[in-house]
């Protein structure tokens, strides 16, 4: 397998084969997650857990924001983006439900990462960046129990917040798998997620991408293709969807038009992307739960491979004289 980058008279061809399924792929994404708005919203009475609850608007917030910061979708995601992460504002109190939640766990990072994409996109809640303020300035959080790559989770989250950061996030990074650029045949499935989420707050989800220190970028693009040939032949298509964002997350790029056609080809007509091979319960509630991750992960790759790939064709475009 070789793993070269195009030259520039190959790039045009390959940028546009990409970008057109990946821009299906995100735009019909956007469309089910809009539909499914129903199974978004959180319980009307008693108990709310914060991760099973909360995670689904986060991750829905997430994807709106960054359909929002890169612009380059057209009418439909332009339109609809906005309209998804109000609803998701909405759904948490603007903001007060994290707040109180935060209160009654002052040790839960996930209230923090939840409310991140809300402050990318402008929405903002002061009571609850005071108390954040307030609780990542104490030792407590400085030293916490957890996995490198979730700490960068956490790092990212208050870098686009804007609160001071109690880490080094390269330092961090190089206690993570990633970081330690171990032997490529040793990766399994839990470990590719922990790599992928490496790489996505590194580089703030693509927007810093000199972000990933250079030896990382050069080990990914060694590997990353191979690697994705193991999860397409598993047809594990949340895995081949966050791999394939990881590569729109480098400074160069591979494209994997074939992958990203796979991944196309997977998708159902209604824009839910598949978890993996296994069939899709048959209540609209369970295909829901077990969906919803890779069809949000499949709107910001796509999203992503799209504002990428406009880039790469403006720079390789011939001047105008």
């Amino acid at each position: 397998m070789t793993n070269q980058r195009p030259d520039d008279g190959e790039i045009d061809a390959v940028t546009l084969d990409h970008l057109a399924d990946a821009h299906h792929l995100a735009s019909t994404a956007l469309t089910w997650l809009d539909a499914s708005r129903e199974y978004f919203r959180l319980p009307r009475s008693g108990h709310r857990d914060p991760n099973n609850d909360f995670k689904p608007l986060g991750e829905l917030a997430l994807a709106a924001s960054l359909v929002m910061r890169e612009n380059t979708g057209g009418q439909r995601e332009s339109r609809l983006a906005p309209t998804l992460i109000e609803f998701a504002w909405e759904e948490l109190d603007r903001g007060t439900l994290l707040y109180e939640q935060q209160l009654r766990h002052p040790l839960l990072t996930d209230l923090m990462e939840i409310y991140a994409p809300f402050a990318r996109a402008g929405y903002r809640h002061a009571p609850l960046e005071e108390l954040l303020a307030h609780l990542t300035a104490l030792r407590a959080t400085a030293v916490p129990e957890m996995m490198p790559n979730r700490r960068l989770a956490v790092l990212n989250a208050a870098r686009v917040i804007g609160l001071p950061l109690s880490a080094d996030m390269e330092q961090v990074a190089e206690r993570t798998w990633l970081g330690g650029t171990p032997e490529p045949w040793m990766i399994d499935w839990s470990t590719a997620y922990a790599v992928t989420h490496t790489v996505f707050h590194l580089t703030d989800w693509a927007a810093r991408p000199k972000g990933l220190p250079k030896r990382l970028q050069e080990y990914l693009r060694a590997w990353l293709p191979v690697w994705l040939e193991i999860w397409l032949e598993a047809a594990q298509w949340d895995l081949v969807a966050e791999l394939l964002l990881v590569d729109v997350c480098l400074e160069q790029p591979g494209y994997h038009p074939h992958a990203w056609r796979k991944l196309r080809e997977a998708q159902h007509d209604n824009g839910m992307l598949p978890y993996g091979p296994h069939p899709t319960p048959e209540r609209p509630e369970d295909a829901f739960t077990a969906n919803y991750h890779p069809t949000c992960v499949a709107a910001i790759a796509g999203t992503l491979a799209v504002s990428r790939g406009i880039g790469e064709l403006a720079r390789h475009a011939p001047a105008v004289t």
